[in-house]
Formats: structure tokens, C-alpha cells, sequence
């Protein structure tokens, strides 16, 4: 108790909130002038590439060179580029290029893909956070990257992400346990069901690639995963801590994982576990598009905030089955999702840290990824409104 009353003491020492810019962001959510106008899916999309390209284009040391920021927080400013997120951040910006036609987000794409090759780890692995050359390589991160790296090998013939990609896979097979489950190199040391994600693409580098092991070791996690999931749809182990409860982000996480490995695969156990999560998710959802940052078990509501950034993928989520399984049910669940977080996207022209940005949550300090503008919230928003757009997988659905 006397922990917890010390952490909400030292809360406003953190944030800074009296800060004139953060007081700014805090009165306009306590007033309800955060909404913002809701215009074409072109406008808010252009807005949140254009402050990715702000965020790759910061420069916090020499580590970051090429990346992209994490994001902007009230705590530090802009932050050190995020390896993780950078490398899924690669197939936003090549998918925007087609769609915007901006040539130069192929360039971008490009130097991140230059500087995630540069940081790999001789065993395949690649750093887990940011801002520090020598952290852990964690599972779910690599996985990430790996995307990227698939995204360079298919839209720039680039060989080495090829191998790259390879490499980080047979290393995440080496940490991988007998059931399918990752409980070595694993953020706080606990497995996550939401490594679903980071199967994905292993089983996308094994097709690709014709490795056999690959395949069969993600194939071998999305069925642990399976086991994880409670009859409400639910599931279990998907918190970033082993005592704590998923955030929509996490859900979403898991979700994502399955669902592709379900299509890649063809495989109809993974695509009904998918789809009855899904279902479920958006029986949650109010009629303005929001949901509740946090979940337990039957779905029971466990916050008073949305997590824009869960928000977001499950619109991709509801998308992807309206567009690949016929479901098109989902097609209103996803569109009053996006339309719920163009209305808390600020567009000013300014090109600051906050024009086009999309907070982690809804109001600002919702307990994920508080007092922040997270970088992988504004790729993910970018996502569901392209794969809109487009009726397109991204990154892409290719085998070979």
C-alpha cells in the first residue's frame, strides 16, 4: 500500500502536468475539446505518416540512426528510436507510398531496414528496447522486425533481409519450449499469448523461405495459444505481467496472430478462434467505436479509458475478416472504430510532436502508455485506414 501511495505521489513529478504544453493536452481531454474533426480517410492517414516521418526524422544519439522515435511523451520529450516498432513501421511506409504517393516513404523505408540490419545480434536476435545498444533481445520484438525485413526482401529484392530474417527465426526457435510456448527471452520474464504476432512472422519467413522448421515451430505456438483461450474467447497469459490483465493492445496482439497464421495456413480451428474473439470484441464496442482499454475473462470491462492503439487493431482485425472470410458484419465495427480515433486526432498544420499523432489512450492519462503519443499507435491507425482504403493485407499476404 505505502508503494502504491509513494508511485501516485511521484506521478505528477514524472509527467510534469503543470507544464504549459501537457496542461494544454490535459485541459482539452477535461473539457471534451480533444474531438476533433472528422474528415476523408486520405487527410488522417496523410497526417499520421507525415508525423512518422517527424518521429524517424529525430535524432536522440548516435544509436538511433535511421529509426524511428518511439514517440513523443510527457515525461521525456521525443524518445530514442524503437527497434520493435520500427521494423513493422517498414510496410506502413512502403504501403503509404502506393497510396499517397509519396516516393521519398520508400526511402524512409529503406534506412530503417539499413539500421535494424545494422543493431542484429550475431545470433540472429535483435535488441528489445530503446536507446540502449546492449538490451536483451526479446521475443515478441524480434518478431516485429522481422516483418520489416520480409517487407525488404519483397518490395526491394534486398537477399540479406532474407537471411536476416531466417536468422532471427531459428533463433526464436532456440528459446522456444517443447509445448509451442516462448518462456525464455520474454518481457518481465513471463510467456505472453500475444507472441502470436511474432509466430506470424515465422510462419511468413518459413513459407517464404521454404524452411520447414520455421513453419512448424509458429504453427506449434499459435496451438499453444489455442489453449489459452477461454470459452468467452478470452485469453489467458496476455498481459504484460503474469499477475496483471491484457490491454486491448495485447488482445488485439494475440488475435492478429492467430487470425493471419489461421489464413496463411488455411487453417479453419485457428480462423474460429479468431473470429469468435473478434465477435466478441465487438459485441464490447459502443456505438461511437469505443472500447475499454482493459479485459478479463467473459469480457468483463476493467477501465474507464479506450486504448486507441487496441482500438486501432481491431479495426484492422474486423477489416481483414470482413475482406478475406466474407464477414462483412464487421465492416461497422471497423468503421465506428476509425471513426472514434479520427475524432481524437489532432490535425494543425503545425508539424509538431502533436499534429497527427494518436495518444496510447483516450483521455490521455489512461493507464496505456500514459502521456504518450506512441509510435506504433499512429502505425497501426495508418494501417486500419490503408487496408480501408486499399482492401489490401498489411504487410502483404505473399507465400514466396
Amino acid at each position: 500500500m505505502a508503494n502504491t501511495l509513494q508511485k501516485l505521489i511521484a506521478l505528477p513529478f514524472r509527467y510534469k502536468p503543470w507544464r504549459p504544453e501537457h496542461l494544454s493536452i490535459i485541459v482539452d481531454d477535461l473539457k471534451g475539446l480533444s474531438k476533433q474533426p472528422v474528415n476523408s480517410d486520405e487527410v488522417h492517414l496523410k497526417a499520421a505518416i507525415d508525423w512518422l516521418c517527424r518521429a524517424q526524422d529525430q535524432r536522440t544519439g548516435q544509436l538511433d540512426q535511421g529509426g524511428v522515435s518511439a514517440g513523443w511523451s510527457f515525461e521525456d520529450g521525443w524518445l530514442p528510436s524503437y527497434p520493435e516498432t520500427s521494423g513493422y513501421i517498414v510496410e506502413t511506409f512502403l504501403a503509404a507510398e502506393k497510396i499517397l504517393k509519396q516516393q521519398e516513404l520508400a526511402q524512409r523505408a529503406q534506412r530503417i531496414i539499413d539500421w535494424e540490419l545494422s543493431i542484429q545480434n550475431p545470433d540472429g536476435s535483435f535488441p528489445g528496447h530503446f536507446g540502449e545498444s546492449g538490451s536483451k533481445p526479446v521475443i515478441f520484438n524480434t518478431g516485429q522486425i522481422m516483418h520489416g525485413m520480409l517487407a525488404g526482401y519483397l518490395n526491394f529484392q534486398r537477399n540479406e533481409c532474407l537471411e536476416s530474417a531466417i536468422n532471427a527465426g531459428r533463433w526464436m526457435i532456440s528459446k522456444q519450449d517443447d509445448d509451442g510456448c516462448w518462456r525464455q527471452s520474454v518481457h518481465n520474464d513471463t510467456p505472453h499469448t500475444y507472441n502470436t504476432r511474432a509466430a506470424w512472422a515465422l510462419l511468413r519467413t518459413g513459407l517464404i523461405a521454404n524452411e520447414k522448421a520455421l513453419v512448424d515451430a509458429a504453427e506449434k505456438n499459435i496451438r499453444w495459444a489455442l489453449t489459452q483461450q477461454t470459452p468467452s474467447g478470452w485469453y489467458k497469459t496476455n498481459a504484460f505481467t503474469a499477475d496483471g490483465l491484457p490491454f486491448t493492445h495485447n488482445i488485439a496482439y494475440a488475435i492478429r496472430g492467430v487470425m493471419e497464421s489461421g489464413l496463411l495456413l488455411e487453417n479453419q480451428e485457428m480462423l474460429d478462434a479468431a473470429i469468435k474473439a473478434a465477435k466478441a470484441q465487438a459485441v464490447q464496442q459502443r456505438q461511437d467505436g469505443w472500447l475499454t482499454g482493459r479485459y478479463a475473462d467473459n469480457w468483463q470491462p476493467q477501465a474507464n479509458y479506450c486504448c486507441l492503439t487496441g482500438l486501432a487493431q481491431m479495426s484492422i482485425i474486423w477489416l481483414r475478416l470482413s475482406q478475406a472470410c466474407g464477414l462483412k458484419e464487421f465492416e461497422q465495427n471497423a468503421e465506428s472504430g476509425i471513426k472514434f480515433i479520427k475524432s481524437n486526432q489532432r490535425i494543425t498544420g503545425n508539424m509538431d510532436h502533436r499534429d497527427g499523432a494518436i495518444a496510447g489512450s483516450a483521455p490521455i492519462w489512461g493507464r496505456y502508455s500514459m502521456f504518450e503519443y506512441p509510435n506504433w499507435a499512429a502505425k497501426f491507425f495508418a494501417d486500419a485506414l490503408m487496408t480501408r482504403i486499399s482492401g489490401e493485407s498489411i504487410p502483404e499476404t505473399a507465400r514466396s
